[in-house]
């Protein structure tokens, strides 16, 4: 499954990397359509049935897509994966696509959480220190979290900045027992 959605995935950016797309327009597009599929059972159903025609699924991506105004080119990916018979793999698929287009972009994203709400100020001075150490342009998704107790706890990819006071207590408690 993995490298289903990786190929799949991979190809897809290159359309949108020769092309010349608007890659967060064409990402919200893709995400949009997984969200209706995932969230659509009669709609899974036809799209995951071996027993109806590809012509007859792509008839109904197209009334959607007449609907919803999804874009040409993203029209034409689910339509590859109808025919191909990958529509099961979409989610996973759009998943690794955000993924692919981020590094190639220099884009990170960063799942950050802290004790209360930020100003601005200090969103963009905790996203600046995180693209510093990272390399890469930072994608935020905050979150709240007051057992922290303070400070911030950021995961970029498989890396977690942990600058919270209940970490910093957790850091001293363990230096304190190992003496």
């Amino acid at each position: 499954m993995a490298t289903v959605a990786n190929t799949y995935a991979r190809a897809f950016a290159d359309v949108v990397t020769s092309s010349r797309l608007d890659p967060r327009r064409t990402l919200a597009e893709a995400q949009q359509m997984a969200l209706l599929v995932r969230e659509n059972k009669e709609l899974r159903d036809v799209w995951h049935a071996p027993s109806i025609p590809a012509a007859q699924k792509r008839a109904v991506l197209d009334a959607i897509v007449e609907r919803s105004a999804i874009s040409r080119p993203v029209r034409n990916f689910l339509a590859v994966l109808i025919d191909k018979g990958r529509m099961r793999f979409l989610s996973e698929i759009v998943a690794q696509f955000a993924q692919e287009l981020n590094q190639r972009l220099g884009f990170a994203e960063a799942d950050i959480l802290t004790a209360r709400d930020l100003s601005p100020e200090e969103r963009t001075l905790l996203e600046a220190d995180l693209a510093r150490a990272t390399g890469k342009k930072i994608r935020p998704h905050y979150a709240l979290d007051q057992a922290i107790l303070g400070g911030a706890i950021a995961r970029v990819g498989s890396t977690i900045y942990d600058g919270s006071v209940k970490g910093q207590l957790e850091r001293i408690r363990q230096q304190l027992v190992s003496a």
